[in-house]
Order: C-alpha cells, then structure tokens, then sequence
C-alpha cells in the first residue's frame, strides 16, 4: 500500500512539472498592418497565462511566451479568432472578422494589394 501511495505521488509531482511556465512558440496570423499587430497582440495579453505576443506585420508570425499551466495555443488562437483574426488552428467567425476596421480586411485581396504598395 505504502508502494502504491508513493508511486501515486511520483507520477502527480511529475506532471505538475512538466508544464513550462515560460513555453515559447510561434504560429501565423493573417493580418494586413500596424492596426491588426495591435489588435492581435491586445487579444494575446488579455488571455490568461500569455506573457508577451509579437505579431510581424511583414511575415504573419506570432512569436508568444505563456504560462502552460494557464493556457494553450488552442486558447490562444481562439480568442485571437473572437478578436477577428484567422489562425491556421482557427478562423475568425464572419461576425468578428466583419467588426474589424475597412483597412483591415486581410481575405479582401484588394486590401491585401493597397497594404503591399
């Protein structure tokens, strides 16, 4: 019985351990300019567990540093999505792509031209 509890407590203190408190990763985000970086970067620090979030407007990417006890990329792309912004996990709904400002319209590729000039 003894065995039993200790090999309970082993394997419970181990995989509290084996989350990282200050994992590192990096997904893409469509956007088109400095307004989407701020709404994107905004959407990531009001997730919980999210320490930083920098979005290159030149190369989609999202470079983040999170708490994995606090959160997941799936959370993370998620609320990005609630804020109008497709992920490669998770696409923004119409509604929420449709609040985002005229200048902003990423799928438009008219948009996506005038910002590329």
């Amino acid at each position: 019985m003894k065995k039993i509890i200790m090999l309970i407590i082993l394997l419970v203190g181990t995989s509290t351990f084996s989350q990282n408190k200050n994992a590192k990763a990096s997904i893409e985000v469509d956007g088109v300019c400095m307004m989407c970086k701020a709404r994107i970067e905004k959407a990531c620090i009001t997730t919980k567990g999210v320490k930083s979030a920098v979005w290159n407007v030149d190369t989609h990417e999202l470079k983040l540093v999170y708490d994995e006890r606090k959160t997941n990329l799936k959370a993370i792309s998620t609320t990005i999505a609630k804020a109008g912004h497709d992920t490669k996990e998770i696409k923004a709904t119409e509604e929420a792509y449709n609040k985002i400002n005229a200048c902003c319209k990423y799928r438009d590729e008219q948009v996506v031209k005038d910002h590329n000039k």
